[in-house]
């Protein structure tokens, strides 16, 4: 199992140094590679969750290492549906070394990082970590959406020289952050439900009172107010970018910091 995601995590560190070398080689086909590269590391990724959950025994989904691998798939997954519906290759240039720096410390993780201290729940905790972890997946494209908006925003605005391969537009790059916000924010709703089923389902309280799980609720509740703004508010593009980016740094330090820190 960690042999394999040390191999996916190899697949996508190429794929962050051939998406670096596209930004500054004057070489459309690079960017391809780089495209090409992630797609072979998402297919090594989904072979990897399989023999998982053919081991003789598996760790379960409900560990650290685990959840973030997933977190990691289901971003590149939605990348990759992304890019049949718009030109948003250019995310490849911060998604790809995510990707790598995830799956890398969940593959370092599988032999020595301990289940959560609630019992697996065949009812909920598989449905809690699925949803969980989508939605910070979304989310956390979402997020990379958001910087690179901000980048292409001030570069535009400064009349600097345009990039050998541009990045997205701001109006793809727009479109990428709202339909990962939406999307994500719903996801984590539901994953912050079930994982309230999960706990009564276990213990019969209806919050275990962890700082992990009291992290996410603050977390969860930054997002209910950034995904407001962005939909009910009708917030303006650069300043949602700004808060989806920053909104997923602290989520990313309420679940996985936290999540590791205890």
């Amino acid at each position: 199992m960690a042999g394999l995601h040390q191999a996916t995590a190899a697949l996508y560190l190429a794929a962050s140094l051939a998406a670096a070398l596209s930004l500054v080689l004057p070489s459309a086909r690079i960017g391809r590679f780089a495209v090409g590269l992630i797609g072979a590391g998402v297919a090594l990724h989904t072979v990897s969750f399989l023999a998982l959950h053919g081991s003789d025994s598996p760790p379960p989904l409900t560990t650290l290492p685990a959840a973030v691998s997933l977190m990691v798939w289901m971003a590149v997954l939605l990348y990759l549906v992304l890019l049949r519906r718009a030109r948003v290759a250019g995310l490849a240039v911060l998604l790809a070394p995510a990707a790598f720096l995830g799956v890398f410390g969940a593959a370092l993780g599988f032999d020595r990082n301990p289940a959560s201290g609630l019992a697996p729940s065949a009812s909920w905790s598989h449905v809690h970590i699925l949803l969980a972890s989508g939605g910070l997946g979304f989310l956390a494209v979402a997020g990379i959406a958001g910087v690179l908006y901000v980048v292409e925003h001030r570069r535009l605005k400064a009349k600097r020289r345009t990039l050998p391969v541009p990045l997205p537009s701001l109006e793809a790059l727009d479109r990428v952050n709202r339909l990962s916000l939406g999307l994500g924010f719903l996801m984590l709703t539901l994953g912050v439900v079930t994982g309230v089923l999960w706990v009564r389902a276990a213990s019969g309280d209806l919050w275990p009172g962890t700082p992990h799980a009291t992290w996410t609720l603050v977390a969860w509740a930054i997002y209910a107010v950034l995904t407001t703004s962005r939909f009910g508010a009708r917030q303006g593009a650069r300043e949602s970018a700004l808060s989806a980016a920053l909104g997923f740094g602290f989520l990313l330090f309420a679940v996985v910091g936290v999540g590791a820190l205890t």
